[in-house]
C-alpha cells in the first residue's frame, strides 16, 4: 500500500465522524492529534512522551474509558514541559463525541502499512493528507493552499543555497519552507554532503515561518516534524508587533492572506512606511523590507490582481518596491487554481539592491492565463504547464525567447500608467479589450468552464459514495 492509498484511507475514516457533526478541518485537525502519537511510535521517539500517554495506551482502552482517557491526554500534553508536545497539543480538545468512533478511528490508524509509509516518508504521507484536505471544496481549506506544483516551480526559479535563511512570514502549513528544505536535501544527498555545522544550520535555523491562526499553525508544527526541520515556527500576525523578528533574510517564499484588515483586528506594525488596510499590500512592504540589501536577497511572492493597480497607497508601494528591489519578472497565473473560485492571482519575482533609489529598469511578465483552460479535479496544474515560463525565466537572453506569452516593459513605460503593473495579458477572441474586459456574450470557453466546474462537483457526488461504500454503510 502506498502513501497515496493510506491518505484515502485516512481520507475515508472522515465517514464515520459524520453523524458528530465534525468539519473537514476538525478532522484535519484530530487526525494531527492521533497520527503524532503513531509517527513517533513509528519513529521510535516515543521518549518524549510521557509513558501513560503513548500510543499503546490508546490502543488498550475501549468506550467511554477511551474517551476520558483521551480527553485527559490532550489537556495534559497541551501543558507539558516539553515545548514540541505543548505546542502540538496547545488548547487541544475533542470533536468526536461517540466514543465508539474515537475508537474505530484509532484502530483503523493503527491497522494501516506503516512500513510501507516510513519508507515513502511519514512527512509525505501528511502532506499529501493536507492536500486532499485542500483539495475537498466543502474543508474551507483551499482558499489558502497553494498548489504544491506552483510552490516547487517558485522554488526552483528562486533557487535557495545552503546557508541562506529563508522565510515565509503567511506560511500556512509550512509547504514553501518544506520544499525549499527538500530542494536542497535533494542537491546535498540529505545534507550527509555538507559538514556537521552546516548541516546543523539547516535544521535548525535556514527555514523559519509565521502563521496567524492557530490550527493551521499546528498543522504546519506537525508538517515541520514529520520532515525533520526545526527552525522558528512563530504562530501570531506578522503584520503585528509580533513579526519584528523577521528581517535580514535572503529568501522569502510565501502565498499571504487575501483581504483586509478589519475592525477589532490587531494593530498592524508600525514599522511599515505606508499605512493601509491591504493586508496583501502591507504583505508586500514586510517582505521587501525583510529582504537583506545586498544584491542578493530575493523573494517570490503570490499577490492577486489588486496589488498590481490599486491607486494611492497602492501605486507608492509599487513605487518603492520597483525603488529599492529590481522586480524583473511578473507571472500571470491562470484562474481556479485556488479552490476560492473567480480569484486572479500573481507571482512576483524580485531581488533586493544595494541602493534604494532606481533598481527596477525592466519587469518582463508572463501571461499563463489567457486562453488557458480552467483548472480543477478534472484538470490539475502540472509541471508542463509551466514549463515555457520557466525556460524564459532562466534565459541568458530573455529578449531572444520567441513566445507571445513573454513581453517586456519599462520603467519609463510602467511610470506613464501611474505606476500599475497590470500588464502583460495578451488578446483573445473572448475578450473585448487588452484590459481585460468582460465580452457581454458568453463564449463557448466560458461554456466549457462552466461544464468543468460542474463536471467537478458530480466527481464530489461520486466519490462521497464511494467514501461511504467503502465504510460499509448505505445512507440515503
Amino acid at each position: 500500500m502506498n502513501n497515496q492509498e493510506i491518505v484515502q484511507k485516512l481520507w475515508n475514516l472522515c465517514n464515520v465522524l459524520r453523524d458528530d457533526g465534525i468539519t473537514y478541518q476538525q478532522y484535519v485537525t484530530e487526525l494531527t492529534y492521533l497520527l503524532f502519537l503513531k509517527m513517533m511510535k513509528e519513529q521510535e521517539t516515543e521518549g518524549v512522551i510521557p509513558e501513560d500517554y503513548r500510543w499503546g495506551e490508546l490502543l488498550n482502552k475501549e468506550g467511554v474509558e477511551l474517551k476520558t482517557y483521551y480527553q485527559r491526554l490532550l489537556l495534559d500534553l497541551g501543558s507539558s514541559d516539553n515545548e514540541q508536545l505543548r505546542l502540538i497539543y496547545s488548547d487541544a480538545s475533542t470533536n468526536i463525541a461517540e466514543p465508539k468512533n474515537l475508537e474505530k478511528i484509532i484502530k483503523s490508524i493503527d491497522a494501516l502499512d506503516w512500513y510501507n509509509a516510513k519508507e515513502e516518508g511519514l512527512g509525505n504521507l501528511y502532506e499529501g493528507l493536507l492536500e486532499k484536505n485542500a483539495s475537498e471544496k466543502k474543508s474551507g481549506a483551499g482558499q489558502y493552499f497553494t498548489p504544491r506544483v506552483l510552490i516547487d516551480v517558485m522554488v526552483q526559479l528562486i533557487d535557495p543555497k545552503v546557508g541562506e535563511r529563508c522565510n515565509d512570514p503567511a506560511c500556512g502549513t509550512y509547504g514553501f519552507m518544506i520544499s525549499a528544505d527538500q530542494y536542497l536535501k535533494n542537491k546535498t544527498d540529505d545534507y550527509y554532503d555538507l559538514d556537521q555545522q552546516q548541516a546543523e544550520f539547516q535544521k535548525k535555523e535556514a527555514f523559519t515561518g509565521m502563521e496567524l491562526v492557530k490550527d493551521t499553525h499546528r498543522l504546519a508544527l506537525m508538517n515541520a516534524l514529520l520532515h525533520n526541520m526545526e527552525g522558528r515556527l512563530e504562530q501570531g500576525d506578522s503584520l503585528s508587533g509580533n513579526g519584528k523578528w523577521m528581517k535580514n533574510f535572503d529568501v522569502i517564499l510565501t502565498n499571504p492572506p487575501f483581504g483586509t484588515k478589519r475592525g477589532g483586528e490587531r494593530v498592524s506594525r508600525d514599522d511599515l512606511t505606508f499605512e493601509t488596510s491591504n493586508k496583501q499590500l502591507n504583505f508586500l512592504q514586510l517582505i521587501y523590507n525583510a529582504l537583506k540589501d545586498d544584491g542578493n536577497a530575493r523573494a517570490a511572492v503570490v499577490l492577486p490582481d489588486n496589488v498590481l493597480f490599486e491607486s494611492g497607497i497602492g501605486s507608492q508601494i509599487r513605487r518603492d518596491l520597483m525603488n529599492k528591489c529590481n522586480l524583473h519578472t511578473i507571472l500571470r497565473l491562470p484562474t481556479g487554481i485556488f479552490y476560492a473560485q473567480g480569484v486572479k492571482t500573481n507571482v512576483l519575482f524580485f531581488t533586493r539592491e544595494k541602493t534604494d533609489q532606481g533598481n527596477t529598469k525592466d519587469v518582463w511578465v508572463y501571461d499563463l492565463r489567457t486562453n488557458m483552460s480552467s483548472f480543477g479535479k478534472r484538470n490539475q496544474l502540472t509541471m508542463a504547464h509551466f514549463e515555457n515560463f520557466m525556460k524564459a525565466y532562466v534565459a541568458d537572453d530573455r529578449s531572444k525567447v520567441e513566445d507571445e506569452r513573454w513581453n517586456k516593459f519599462t520603467r519609463e513605460d510602467i511610470a506613464k500608467k501611474d505606476d500599475s503593473l497590470d500588464i502583460g495579458l495578451i488578446a483573445d477572441e473572448s475578450l473585448s479589450s487588452y484590459e481585460n474586459l468582460p465580452d457581454p456574450i458568453e463564449s463557448t470557453e466560458e461554456a466549457i468552464i462552466k461544464l468543468q466546474q460542474a463536471m467537478d462537483l458530480l466527481s464530489e457526488v461520486v466519490e462521497e459514495l464511494r467514501a461511504v461504500e467503502d465504510d460499509g454503510v448505505v445512507k440515503q
